[in-house]
């Protein structure tokens, strides 16, 4: 049973890029793939936490390096998947996790912050994928995960400029893996619910806005960033080889409902 497990979603000789992983869901999923023998790239904007995300990952008995880029600016991110490639040899895993969050309502809403929201949440899952791309099909394989939403789903409500470029997201994981597929790369999604991260900090303090989210999920909790490490290990390994263009919800049940 060991053998199988560690064949099937075991990731030793694998490395990966995550971007934000360094923080909140991007912590937790670069955590997981660490544990399941990955070597791991970060790419972060402010630099933050990476001495405790150092310590994490090498704790597994894994690589780590970091590197800081503006990954909505397009030549910052090809530079990126470069560096990985010549910290680690290659690329087998990119984790598009980055994003930002504007909220405010549509009447009132400043028009930058808009393309602020599109350029990372949408436009570098785009760089990104494109040049990790390129690398993976030299290799002959290769996993891409993008984080969606549940606003890839839904419309939501004063997040105008976030829900676009989760639907957009959701778009991009299918367009890629009906390209990509035949190179023997899986391209897939996952749709994280409500988690407690830092975007989602203002919600919470809302203590009624809380309370009504929380009585609209089945498992009747916030999910954390862990919830989303084994989801990830399972999109990265061999165990997803015939799974591509998917969005997979990790969501407590909120969709169900």
């Amino acid at each position: 049973m060991n053998n199988f497990l560690q064949e099937t979603f075991g990731l030793d000789g694998k490395v990966a890029m995550v971007t934000g992983g360094h923080t909140g869901i991007g912590r937790g999923i670069s955590n997981a793939l660490a544990k399941a023998g990955a070597d791991i790239f970060i790419v972060t904007h402010s630099g933050r936490n990476t001495e405790e995300v150092r310590a994490e990952i090498e704790g597994y008995g894994r690589r780590v390096e970091f590197y800081q880029a503006d990954l909505s600016l397009e030549e910052e991110a090809a530079k990126s998947i470069e560096k990985c490639v010549e910290a680690f040899g290659k690329i087998d895993i990119l984790v598009n996790n980055s994003g930002t969050i504007y909220r405010a309502p549509i009447l009132e809403g400043e028009n930058q912050m808009w393309q602020k929201v599109i350029d990372l949440n949408l436009s570098a899952v785009y760089y990104l994928s494109k040049e990790a791309a390129k690398h993976m099909v030299k290799q002959g394989s290769g996993k891409i995960i993008n984080i969606a939403s549940m606003l890839s789903f839904q419309g939501g409500k004063f997040v105008p400029s976030y829900t676009a470029s989760k639907h957009g997201v959701a778009g991009l994981t299918r367009a890629f893996a009906n390209e990509l597929a035949e190179q023997n790369i899986q391209i897939n999604a996952i749709a994280p619910g409500y988690i407690e991260t830092a975007n989602t900090a203002p919600i919470r303090a809302n203590e009624k806005r809380k309370a009504e989210i929380s009585s609209r999920i089945p498992a009747v909790r916030w999910g954390v960033p862990e919830d989303l490490g084994a989801a990830a290990v399972f999109l990265s390994s061999k165990a997803s080889d015939y799974m591509n263009g998917h969005i997979l919800a990790v969501d407590g049940g909120w969709l169900a409902r």
